[in-house]
């Protein structure tokens, strides 16, 4: 996710519950470039994170900041396990420094082997073989080379490495990650495999919430993220029980660094809020959030994504409630591919804040004709911060 604050980037279009606005606006552009005046950072549902340090400045706890993002939800506990994707992991197989204590397992018939350690075996690597199979190797320095491990050589499915508080995975650049839990593999397309980080909730999140959130803020701001990044990784998990793997690491899901990203103050807020989650009928909650509403929280299709005055949100301290860009009339002709740029109308918003809210619907007209997008491929496309915008 994007600058201190990372953000869930939504690439669908949820229609909000009010009525849309349809706001009028200009015909035409003024010559040059394009000066476009934005508020809020990221999709603005559920909880605004520098909203959530402004009302920790305003002496609010974190139950309070929960209460307020989401609505009509209530406390519960979750625990457990997370099986999280490690997309950088781009190589066929799994590879692992070796350490005293890695055992591997054969995730096929449950068997588990205590792997040798000595200085001359420096990684070992479970790698696809044949159909749904995998095998183990180890990389044996005096003659540098990878070799078939003979005391279990084939594993009669996917297997993983355990044992170790952290294991190291050793990526394709040759750059070592540390992660807690398991490291497993999954069979992604019959000839290479997925690598996959089984670890306890309450691990992963102490990799999670310092990449989610800055660090320095007021505990029961970091304590609201903590509580938010884990009912997430409750609901996920939940809908993908018959995947191999509940979310991944990267924006797409929530920002995770492993071992290697744990910080003192969220590991702190972490152990604070132990197993709290927010829940609606005893169902986790989606939990969205982004990094700054702009003073006007988002409405989604849940109860609880409402669209509502958020007076927490522009505090001094945050430099997303309102900005200003200047974009290249080259570039946004380049990116809309409608030739010479004669008129950008915003035809819908959402109608909840200044302008009429975010927008939804965007006309773009240039000398090769007039193309339609939603208000967050415009965002993309310009590379703005949200689709609350006014093109001035």
């Amino acid at each position: 996710m994007s600058g201190s604050v990372a953000l869930l980037l939504a690439t669908t279009l949820v229609m909000p519950a009010a009525p849309v606005a349809t706001p009028a606006a200009p015909a035409s552009l003024a010559a040059g470039d394009l000066v476009i005046q934005g508020r809020g950072y990221g999709h603005g549902r559920g909880m605004s994170q520098y909203g959530a340090q402004g009302a920790a400045l305003a002496g609010k706890s974190s139950t309070e900041i929960m209460n307020f993002y989401y609505p009509g939800t209530t406390r519960a506990q979750a625990g457990g396990t997370i099986r999280i994707h490690l997309t950088a992991d781009t190589t066929d197989g799994l590879r692992v420094v070796a350490v005293n204590g890695l055992r591997a397992r054969d995730l096929g018939d449950g068997t588990v082997w205590t792997l040798p350690r000595s200085s001359n075996i420096t990684s070992w690597s479970i790698d696809p073989y044949g159909t749904s199979q995998t095998r183990l190797r180890y990389y044996w320095a005096p003659t540098r080379q990878w070799v078939v491990w003979n005391g279990r050589s084939i594993f009669k499915g996917m297997a993983q490495f355990e044992g170790p508080a952290v294991t190291a995975l050793v990526l394709p650049s040759g750059r070592q990650v540390g992660y807690r839990g398991a490291l497993r593999t999954a069979d992604r397309n019959g000839s290479s495999l997925d690598t996959i980080n089984v670890v306890p909730l309450e691990s992963y999140l102490r990799g999670v919430v310092p990449r989610e959130a800055i660090t320095s803020w007021r505990r029961e701001a970091l304590q609201a993220q903590a509580v938010a990044a884990r009912t997430y990784s409750a609901y996920h998990r939940r809908l993908r029980a018959t995947r191999d793997y509940d979310l991944c690491d990267t924006v797409s899901c929530q920002v995770y660094g492993g071992y290697g990203a744990e910080v003192a103050s969220t590991d702190a807020a972490i152990a604070d809020t132990a197993g709290v989650i927010r829940v609606r009928n005893g169902v986790p909650v989606i939990a969205e959030f982004s990094a700054s509403s702009g003073g006007q929280t988002a409405p989604g299709d849940q109860p609880y994504q409402v669209g509502k005055a958020d007076p927490y949100d522009g505090h001094a301290g945050n430099p997303h409630n309102r900005w200003q860009v200047t974009v290249e009339r080259a570039t946004a002709e380049r990116v809309f591919g409608v030739g010479t740029l004669r008129s950008i109308v915003v035809s819908s918003r959402n109608g909840y804040g200044e302008w009429g809210g975010r927008a939804l619907r965007v006309q773009v007209t240039g000398s090769a004709g007039t193309r339609t997008f939603t208000g967050e491929q415009v965002r993309y496309r310009l590379r703005l911060r949200s689709s609350w915008f006014n093109f001035g």
